[in-house]
């Protein structure tokens, strides 16, 4: 992207945030649902006018990085993000699960601007600290996340480009914190994404096993249902959703009452973030059923209603963040995490819909589990599985033969789980 379109871009930002603080318009065309939501949540936390983000204690700071399994695995791969920091000329930080910068290392023009904003150890960038930013939206939806000058709420940010992705034990899978780099707004890049991933991936490399990881047994049978990675999905903001297994729906932490065709609507709009027509929405939820198109505008009214108004028309959209646990068991097999997918998948999508295109998606979801697990048949992935579909005994099978005459704890829980699917 060239200087003309960043500046335009950049015009075009803090337009919609004159308007949302001087007049409190949604501008919900112009600004991603995420930006809207935490400038919500900011304008009743923080005045414009903040000049630095508030501070820890100093001491607690330095005991909690000392303490932190951050702290070994940044000292690991040091070199590495200060590489980065000073070709980039960025300012990188870490921080904790509640978004306080525990390290910081800049490149020199960067590093000068971070000083004067409080970005540095012991600084609380939390959005109801500081307002939008980066470090907080990846914080709050755990997935790489960006904010561009005037998207930020503080104007004393108006001129940064931040990317922030989450940094997870691979252990236990709890998020722990995240890795920001920032820069100033005419040097932002498509690749900035990408590298704040590629930064977390590094960190995550280098992480010892920490207090975060589950004792064996419940690393071996699964028994807290769903572990870290369900945990986290229920934390999120905006909408959630549990298609998996049992369906679960919560907007804002709070519970949504709905009924089944409701539910699929949501999934389906949730599945298609661009946004579907009514056209399109009616044949992916009914199919060839004979059901009309006021029957299912009155079902979007409701959810319309029960979401407080943040479902758009014309196409048929959601104007807010929206987390689903296909999407994460998904994006965990693609970055090849076999056994955490697996821990996010609670069985079949919906089972019983009769919805073609969610039909297709259940299909698709568990042939995609299934495979990868017999690329990659992890003991205690199987025996998660096994529990979700005990008859699929050629999975089990694939995992006895690759532990052959090697010790396991799970090889008697594997060979139960045979001898009952063989009865």
């Amino acid at each position: 992207m060239g200087t003309d379109e960043l500046h335009s871009r950049k015009v075009q930002t803090l337009k919609a945030w004159t308007s949302f603080v001087e007049n409190g318009d949604s501008t919900d065309s112009v600004v991603r649902p995420e930006i809207l939501s935490s400038w919500t949540r900011s304008v009743a936390a923080v005045p414009t006018g903040v000049e630095a983000a508030p501070m820890s204690d100093e001491d607690e700071t330095a005991s909690l990085w000392q303490d932190s399994p951050l702290q070994e695995a940044v000292a690991g791969v040091e070199a590495e993000l200060r590489r980065t920091a000073e070709d980039g000329d960025l300012v990188l930080a870490v921080t904790d699960a509640q978004t306080r910068i525990l390290w910081t290392y800049g490149g020199r023009v960067m590093r000068r601007k971070a000083e004067t904003v409080n970005f540095a150890p012991g600084a609380r960038w939390d959005d109801q600290s500081v307002g939008t930013n980066a470090l907080d939206l990846a914080t709050r939806m755990a997935t790489p996340s960006m904010v561009f000058s005037a998207e930020h709420y503080a104007p004393i940010v108006h001129n940064w480009v931040c990317w922030a992705a989450p940094v997870f034990d691979p252990h236990s899978g709890r998020q722990i914190g995240v890795i920001d780099l920032s820069t100033t707004w005419d040097r932002s890049h498509p690749i900035g994404l990408a590298t704040a991933r590629v930064m977390a991936r590094l960190i995550e490399s280098a992480m010892p096993r920490s207090a975060y990881q589950p004792t064996a047994l419940e690393d071996l049978i699964g028994q807290a249902d769903g572990g870290p990675v369900g945990d986290a999905l229920e934390s999120e903001p905006g909408l959630v959703m549990r298609l998996l297994g049992t369906a679960e729906v919560r907007h804002d932490g709070q519970r949504l009452l709905l009924n089944r065709r409701q539910t699929e609507i949501l999934a389906l709009l949730a599945l298609h973030p661009e946004g579907l027509s009514l056209d399109r929405l009616h044949a992916l939820v009914y199919g060839d059923q004979a059901v009309t198109l006021s029957t299912l505008k009155a079902e979007v009214s409701h959810l319309r209603s029960a979401l407080g108004g943040q479902l758009a028309s014309r196409p048929y959209r959601l104007t807010m963040p929206v987390t689903t646990d296909v999407d994460r068991v998904l994006d965990l097999l693609r970055a090849g995490q076999v056994a955490r997918a697996v821990r996010a998948y609670g069985g079949d999508l919906l089972p019983g819909t009769n919805s073609p295109a969610l039909s297709e998606l259940a299909d698709y979801v568990a042939v995609a589990v299934r495979e990868a697990l017999l690329v990659d048949p992890e003991p205690a992935a199987v025996l998660r599985y096994a529990d979700l579909a005990p008859y699929d005994v050629e999975v089990v099978e694939k995992c006895l033969s690759v532990l052959g005459d090697r010790h396991h704890t799970a090889k008697p829980l594997l060979k139960g789980k045979l001898a009952a699917a063989s009865r």
